[in-house]
């Protein structure tokens, strides 16, 4: 027998459970956006979220307690893609040009482009219905994703206070809601189309209103 045939065969490299879990919770991810956007919050089920996945339900009630917390980390996940695809990160601010209305209109209109592209919609408004039934799901909803964007604008709002660019007597909380729900409310009731020129008129007349009193 040669040398080479009687040579003990390497061992094979164990599978990296880490990576078998990212492909897996990645699947999941992917399956629970398609089936809300396809058949609505209601006709998702974890059963069908598995099968679309290629993983057991066990697998996914081992790390989600139910399909709302499926789909919300799912959510949250897309989000976090679609920014760093856009070249930002978790922690990203409203830019800061010197010029407040540029920088508004810039956020709304990448706004607009969120709400109407249909990867986001149809999951966004299954949790925001869902939300509105499962008070402890909304709370989630609006702790881990709405609210640190508003604080986002409330930074920038704050800052252009300082510059004397917005009354100083003004909440900085009021004045976001001035920028952001008329937009939520085009689009919550499909009242009228959501375009950037909807956006760069809610900052127009936002700011208006908004301005140092003489």
């Amino acid at each position: 027998m040669s040398e080479a045939a009687s040579a003990p065969r390497p061992a094979k490299a164990a599978p990296d459970a880490s990576r078998r879990s990212e492909r897996s919770r990645r699947a999941i991810f992917d399956a629970a956006l398609a089936l809300v956007s396809e058949t609505g919050y209601a006709k998702t089920t974890i059963e069908g979220i598995a099968a679309r996945a290629g993983v057991g339900k066990q697998t996914i009630y081992r790390w989600w307690p139910s399909k709302a917390a499926v789909l919300l980390d799912a959510f949250l996940d897309l989000a976090a893609r679609a920014n760093e695809a856009l070249g930002g990160d978790a922690d990203s601010e409203i830019p800061d040009t010197g010029d407040l209305a540029a920088d508004l209109k810039y956020v709304l209109r990448a706004t607009v482009d969120e709400m109407t592209d249909p990867a986001f919609e149809g999951p966004t408004r299954a949790l925001a219905a869902e939300g509105i039934v499962d008070p402890e799901l909304g709370a989630r909803f609006t702790e881990a994703l709405l609210e640190p964007q508003l604080q986002y604008y409330v930074r920038r709002i704050e800052a252009a206070q300082a510059k004397g660019d917005i009354d100083p007597g003004v909440d900085p909380r009021v004045a976001v809601e001035l920028l952001v729900g008329p937009l939520h409310h085009r689009w919550i009731h499909r009242t009228l189309p959501l375009t950037h020129a909807y956006a760069d008129t809610l900052v127009d007349l936002a700011l208006r209103g908004l301005a140092p009193r003489a």
